[in-house]
């Protein structure tokens, strides 16, 4: 049977569906977009629906007996869920793997933490198998913001002081697929971090030993941060993520002794580091050469 991978094109979803390729699974992809199908890897099945739609969800559904579910963060994040659970349902689908947050229930004042509890209740009451992967702050997040810091000399994303277990997205896929393919993880919540807790000065810090050039953290200004963004992100999503930023600056996020030692164990290893992550990807992080 088939593997169903929601959000199979993205920066988890992607390494998911590697994961299980690896793994020789049957893999099928739910996308919105014909060039992100054409894209996938050889030997993915690839059918084009929406979470928003759910008459266009029945091809996706049929004929696969489990699900990874990651679904875009977006103002109908609950609504696209539930659809994804119902179309589950009557396909005959046995087992959801869900990715959720790290510490969900303990930052409930987050808009789309709240909506991620929302939806574990809903699997759960669903009588679907289930796992939740929890993930904290991604270390792959990093990519996003290349040009800020070879361009300006800076580590922009305003963390804080306190810190972060931040983790690597192939960790989380490694646990995703795990789940997916043995019954060891059925009913259980993984958290997802790295082992080492970062705050935003030792972030920046560690990207300038590793780039051998001086790079600054931006600051805790999310006035400053709020007002930048609403440049090119939506508003709503602006709110959502300074409420997110405003509570890792007061609180952060950390991993317990205990989420550690679980994760280490349902991976059969440590977890990867950050510096571990900046150094495979030392050259992405390089400036391009300019042509003469």
């Amino acid at each position: 049977m088939k593997t169903l991978v929601i959000g199979g094109t993205g920066t988890v979803g992607s390494e998911v569906v590697k994961g299980l390729l690896r793994h020789q699974q049957q893999v099928r992809v739910l996308t919105t977009s014909l060039s992100k199908a054409a894209a996938l890897p050889q030997g993915v099945e690839a059918v084009i629906g929406d979470l928003n739609q759910p008459a266009s969800l029945s091809t996706a559904f049929e004929g696969t007996d489990k699900v990874f579910m990651l679904n875009m963060h977006s103002l109908t994040e609950i609504e696209q869920a539930k659809n994804a659970i119902a179309a589950a349902k009557q396909a005959g689908i046995r087992k959801m793997v869900y990715q959720s947050i790290h510490r969900a229930h303990e930052f409930m004042e987050i808009p789309h933490v709240a909506t991620k509890v929302l939806v574990e209740e809903a699997i759960q009451e669903s009588g679907l198998t289930y796992t939740f992967v929890c993930p904290n702050n991604f270390y792959q997040n990093d990519f996003w913001f290349k040009d800020t810091i070879l361009q300006h000399g800076i580590y922009p994303q305003p963390i804080g002081n306190i810190g972060l277990s931040r983790v690597d997205v192939r960790d989380i896929a490694a646990v995703a697929v795990k789940a997916l393919i043995s019954s060891e993880l059925d009913g259980l919540s993984i958290p997802l971090a790295g082992p080492d807790v970062l705050n935003g000065p030792e972030t920046a810090q560690m990207l300038s030993e590793m780039l051998q050039r001086p790079i600054s953290y931006a600051g805790n200004d999310l006035v400053s941060w709020a007002a930048q963004s609403r440049q090119f992100l939506p508003d709503w999503l602006v709110d959502d993520w300074t409420i997110m930023y405003r509570l890792f600056q007061e609180k952060g996020l950390t991993a317990s002794a205990e989420d550690l030692k679980t994760l280490s164990t349902v991976l059969g290893r440590a977890p990867r580091s950050y510096a571990s992550f900046l150094e495979e990807h030392l050259s992405f992080f390089q400036p391009v050469p300019t042509l003469i």
